[in-house]
């Protein structure tokens, strides 16, 4: 078998509920060494319970979404209850957390459902994904969100 580079892997955005306990921990433990609460991989393998060499197994492997998001381009799809001023509401609060709406596009209503595409640029963001990914699924018009893409 011939050795992979970058560009020739395939890459995967899966849910955190469904990836091996040894994975969750080994982000715990990297988060933990990012942020300076630990001085070694040591502290921050002992500290979520996880052994070094699952750690050093998986710490090129795997990364939370946030930090794959490189261009800060991502692609949104929502489906919208179809009620006046709803479209201007989630524009407001995709300003309000600092992105720029690039492209819009929305589907004529059917049934009392709007589909809703955005391109946000999210380089002037104010929260993390997670958290903007969360504002946005709490608006009480919204049914669904998901990321489609992301990068330039």
């Amino acid at each position: 078998m011939r050795d992979q580079t970058t560009s020739d892997l395939k890459f995967y955005l899966v849910r955190e509920d469904v990836l091996p306990e040894a994975m969750k921990k080994t982000l715990d433990a990297k988060e933990l060494l990012e942020r300076g609460k630990v001085d070694s991989v040591w502290d921050a393998v002992h500290e979520v319970d996880l052994s070094r060499s699952a750690f050093y197994k998986y710490r090129d492997t795997v990364f939370p979404f946030h930090t794959m998001v490189k261009e800060k381009l991502v692609t949104l799809f929502f489906h919208l209850e179809d009620r006046s001023g709803t479209l201007s509401q989630l524009l407001q609060v995709v300003a309000e957390n600092g992105c720029n709406i690039l492209t819009i596009h929305q589907t004529i209503p059917l049934q009392g459902k709007a589909n809703v595409t955005l391109s946000i640029n999210m380089n002037e963001m104010n929260v993390t994904i997670d958290e903007f990914l969360s504002r946005l699924r709490k608006l009480e018009f919204v049914d669904k969100v998901e990321v489609l893409g992301s990068g330039a």
